[in-house]
């Protein structure tokens, strides 16, 4: 079932973008560190939208880790942490479950002092089992642990999210 089509899609995307220019319009730079494919592609989005709408530099990350075991492998900033300190970071993804894979995107800024980390997110579920607030969300989701919700954004003539 279709819970989001592409013009439902698009204004999240440019409702989340203001929010995010408004609570970040005194920061010199702000940082979208996107999780993976769909995370990453996410931000791409965001940035497009936050260019037209804030003066303020926006540059973008991808966050590689793998989500079905993070302890499997380091979590990988590309390009790397090293200016980061002392910016706005905004972590952002397709769909916040359970909290763990944005928890474990967190751990590298942790050897940082980041002016403050946020997250962003187009679906939030209410499954949280990890210590994560979502700052910025599209849409909020009670569903069940059975239900699956897919996000199509990237490579698509019409973006959708599906409740399966």
């Amino acid at each position: 079932m279709i819970i989001l089509n592409d013009g439902a899609v698009k204004q999240k995307i440019q409702r989340l973008a203001y929010q995010i220019a408004e609570n970040n319009f005194e920061q010199d730079e702000i940082i979208l560190a996107g999780i993976n494919n769909n995370g990453y592609g996410f931000a791409r989005l965001l940035e497009k939208k936050l260019k037209k709408i804030i003066d303020t530099q926006i540059s973008i990350r991808r966050v590689r880790l793998n989500p079905a075991n993070p302890l499997a492998s380091e979590v990988v900033f590309e390009p790397k942490l090293d200016d980061l300190a002392s910016k706005a970071v905004i972590i952002v993804d397709d769909v916040a479950n359970t909290g763990r894979t944005i928890f474990y995107a967190c751990k590298p800024l942790m050897d940082l002092l980041p002016s403050k980390i946020e997250v962003a997110v187009l679906v939030d579920r209410k499954h949280k089992q990890f210590p994560i607030n979502v700052d910025y969300v599209g849409l909020s989701l009670a569903t069940t642990l059975k239900e699956n919700i897919s996000v199509k954004i990237l490579g698509v003539d019409e973006m959708e999210v599906h409740l399966d």
